[in-house]
């Protein structure tokens, strides 16, 4: 299960390069999408709820 905050070593910001991106939901580090600030397994689960603007599932 992905960490919803982060560890208490990493909120100290000494190096720029450190920084991870986050999800802003789950906290998930990988499969990051910055355009919406979430991981791929929430950004699915929202564009298939409709939430995200612009974002259709596409079929052929």
């Amino acid at each position: 299960m992905a960490k919803t905050c982060m560890p208490i070593r990493e909120t100290r910001r000494k190096y720029k390069v450190r920084v991870r991106n986050r999800c802003r939901m789950c906290g998930r580090p990988r499969g990051y999408y910055r355009r919406f600030q979430l991981c791929r397994i929430c950004l699915r689960e929202q564009a298939l709820k409709g939430m995200v603007p612009g974002l259709v599932k596409s079929s052929w």
